[in-house]
């Protein structure tokens, strides 16, 4: 990765004392740490329209301004996390996570855009950087625990104990505090890059603004954002002046919006009486007669009633919402987000042929969209038709080495063709992948014990076996550290 050899230009700058401590390679390793036990948390929200369209959120303020990347140009990574608690957090090497109940809690796409631009400029800045640059560099991984812990801590705090412990925790849950100045500063970076972007520059304000009323009268209940982003009258005055000048510029809230956050108010309470009152709120939305409401209302009915089981209700509800949909002008972002969850509906229907036929029309719609790509694979395996699937599935871990899912699904196909040393290899990646050494071992074994292990499986048991080896010994070595 080569260094830009000099600061990012028009990024302000708070100093650069600790960088020598942690370098940005480093910020990277501790962030994949973390993000490793965050995805094992069953309120991590592994769904991939809503991680599609926070990434494709993300890209878009990125894309104005590349510098944010900083010198290791990082490749940022947005997920959501279910929780109702209005949050959202920057983790070290650009990794943001936002809060299920932030996203429902933002009234414009411009305000959800002003709290990712907001955690951008944390990352470009390497705030967590500089507050943990003076720990060893061979003790991120307990490092990567504690600052998990602190994360917890600040939606839930007997939850946040139960990971972290002592006064070396609640120093880091301290340390996640932005200081007043690192706040501001990256209110200034959020800021610019959200207008470079095209929206509006008063998203910022308005929220923050709410944000003020809604803690007043707050004490330690105050909500979680404010606690994690100290808020002052002086930080929404700086930005204020700042944008006073500014000429105004309206953005349109992309229909992308409103379907997600559809989506997003099912899968934040998945039990049956949170269905049950998500559709009575999709109900009462109808009412509101807008188009983009209307759609993302019977979107987010068709999503319900498949988590119901009611799959001949769920294409009802998504045929209205085509329907309204083709009133408009068209967009893929939407388009894919609709076609998706049709084919989601095909399969629960068990109308596999169907569901083949849209799949494999939406991977060539949407060649870069990954969620359809597992679909596409999903389809072919409940038509039985394995070979395809295993040279798709081949073809994208080759092309997508970090995602465990496709070889999840290529460990099944695996197994439906009774290839056993090749299913145990596959879950070993997957569970490699998740940070589950100890099990990808164990599962490297089972797969040399198989009957079918041609020699050259043997050689890439071997050798696979050996690199896992040394990273969990490496693990051993910086839990000791």
């Amino acid at each position: 990765m080569q260094a830009v050899p000099s600061p990012a230009q028009g990024l302000p700058s708070l100093g650069d004392t600790e960088r020598e401590e942690l370098s940005p390679i480093m910020e990277r390793k501790l962030g994949e740490q973390i993000m490793h036990q965050l995805r094992r948390d069953r309120d991590y929200m592994d769904d991939a329209p809503v991680q599609e369209y926070l990434n494709n959120l993300g890209a878009t303020l990125l894309a104005v301004r590349p510098d944010a990347r900083g010198e290791a140009q990082y490749d940022f990574f947005f997920f959501a996390v279910r929780d109702p608690v209005l949050n959202a957090f920057a983790l070290p090497g650009g990794f943001i996570g936002v809060h299920s109940g932030l996203i429902l809690a933002a009234q414009s796409e411009s305000e959800l855009a002003s709290v990712m631009s907001h955690e951008i400029g944390h990352v470009a800045q390497r705030h967590i950087a500089r507050m943990i640059g003076k720990q060893k560099q061979d003790a991120l991984i307990p490092l990567a625990s504690l600052l998990l812990g602190a994360l917890a801590a600040t939606a839930s705090p007997d939850a946040g104990m139960a990971v972290i412990a002592g006064g070396q925790g609640l120093a880091i849950q301290r340390q996640l505090n932005f200081s007043r100045d690192a706040e501001r500063e990256a209110d200034r970076v959020g800021l610019d890059i959200m207008r470079d972007a095209g929206f509006e520059t008063a998203g910022m304000i308005n929220f923050f603004g709410r944000l003020q009323k809604a803690s007043r009268g707050y004490n330690d209940s105050a909500p979680a954002y404010l606690r994690t982003h100290p808020l002052t009258t002086e930080r929404i005055a700086d930005i204020e002046a700042r944008t006073r000048d500014l000429r105004y510029r309206q953005h349109a809230d992309s229909l992308d919006f409103s379907i997600v956050r559809a989506r997003v108010r099912v899968l934040q309470n998945p039990s049956t009486q949170g269905l049950i009152d998500a559709e009575g709120a999709f109900k009462r939305q109808l009412q509101q007669r807008t188009r983009p409401e209307v759609i993302a209302a019977n979107y987010g009915l068709a999503f319900v009633a498949l988590r119901q089981g009611n799959a001949a209700r769920a294409q009802t509800y998504l045929d209205q919402a085509r329907a309204v949909l083709k009133s408009g002008a068209p967009s893929k972002a939407h388009d894919a987000m609709l076609t998706s969850l049709a084919i989601d509906i095909r399969l629960a229907a068990k109308q596999y042929p169907e569901a083949l036929t849209e799949a494999d029309a939406a991977r060539k719609q949407f060649p870069l969209s990954r969620g359809i790509a597992i679909q596409y694979a999903d389809a072919l395996f409940a038509a039985e038709r394995y070979d395809e699937a295993a040279s798709f599935l081949r073809d994208q871990v080759s092309l997508y080495r970090s995602e465990p899912k496709l070889y999840d699904r290529l460990a099944k196909v695996y197994a439906a063709q009774n290839k056993n040393a090749l299913q145990h290899m596959a879950l070993a990646e997957a569970y490699a992948l998740r940070g589950g050494l100890s099990a990808a071992l164990d599962q490297l074994g089972i797969a040399r014990r198989s009957s079918d292990a041609t020699f050259y499986d043997q050689s890439i048991i071997d050798a696979r076996e050996r690199e896992l080896k040394a990273q969990r010994l490496e693990e051993l070595n910086q839990e000791k550290g």
